[in-house]
């Protein structure tokens, strides 16, 4: 995701939800992205780290460094529209 990529602008118009509804795994290799949980809780995100991303969140790159992750659970249903 390049740097300025954010889930409410990016992918929220394609799925029509509110927030991010699937559960990403992963691994960051590069960047930094911030989560918001639904209940305003917040992460980053950084390059060596491993996540765990539940239902209900929206998520932001932050700084000029794009953020590369390689995901391990619902990467095939990503920006997919519900129904």
């Amino acid at each position: 995701m390049e740097p300025g990529w954010s889930w409410s602008e990016c992918i929220k118009p394609v799925v029509h939800t509110e927030s991010c509804q699937l559960q990403h795994v992963g691994y960051c290799v590069s960047g930094t992205l911030e989560t918001v949980l639904d209940d305003g809780a917040t992460a980053t995100i950084i390059a060596g780290d491993s996540y765990a991303i539940p239902p209900g969140h929206d998520a932001h790159v932050v700084g000029g460094e794009a953020f590369v992750g390689i995901e391990f659970a619902s990467a095939a249903e990503y920006g997919i529209p519900k129904g």
